[in-house]
């Protein structure tokens, strides 16, 4: 957190001095008075000065924004960002020319990004944050391509009678795949492993 002490003759002269040496305003930062001053004899015998410490407040949200837009520059792939909140869930939607860079082989590169931005957010904020990247309506289309596998490999689980092992996935595709199923009677969804490779296993629901 950044912060300085300043001093001036009244509280609002040193406060003003701090403000200008953090260049921002008062209303993102947090200021602590830690001497009022004293006036002296004719404003000047015994006079002390007004000393205050002032911190600049982060942001999270505005943080998080301004490291997927550095991120974005340095893999040469421009992002603008829209930002949309419910509660404690932050969903960034990114729009680019070469958007296709920061989404990546099955996501991996988003769902990187992802992670890293919830580590970024959070480190700024009191309170805890979960955080979805999504770009080009990807995450609805990949919920619909793992429902889809869902299902196959539900099939492929009772045909063979043998548990089926999904590729390690983050845990909201996990989520995915256990609500995919959680109304199919002939298999059953567990997962198993350690993140980052904990995964989805499907097996057959055994009738005696």
């Amino acid at each position: 957190m950044k912060q300085v002490t300043a001093t001036g003759q009244t509280v609002e002269e040193a406060v003003e001095s701090a403000l200008a040496q953090l260049k921002t305003t008062k209303d993102r930062t947090e200021i602590n008075i830690i001497d009022e001053g004293k006036k002296g004899i004719f404003g000047i015998f015994g006079s002390r000065p007004a000393v205050v410490k002032v911190s600049v407040i982060h942001d999270p949200i505005e943080e998080a924004k301004k490291f997927l837009m550095q991120v974005g520059e340095q893999m040469g792939a421009p992002v603008s960002i829209d930002v949309k909140r419910d509660g404690k869930q932050v969903l960034f939607v990114l729009t680019g020319e070469k958007i296709a860079l920061l989404i990546g082989k099955r996501g991996q590169t988003l769902n990187s990004l992802q992670y890293l931005t919830q580590l970024v957010i959070n480190r700024h904020s009191e309170q805890y944050f979960t955080v979805i990247l999504d770009a080009e309506d990807y995450r609805n289309r990949r919920n619909e391509t793992l429902i889809q596998l869902a299902n196959r490999l539900a099939r492929k689980a009772v045909q063979t009678g043998k548990d089926v092992a999904l590729e390690p996935m983050p845990s909201y595709e996990r989520k995915v795949i256990h609500t995919a199923l959680s109304e199919n009677k002939r298999v059953k969804t567990s997962s198993d492993g350690t993140e980052p490779h904990r995964h989805v296993v499907i097996s057959p629901v055994r009738t005696r």
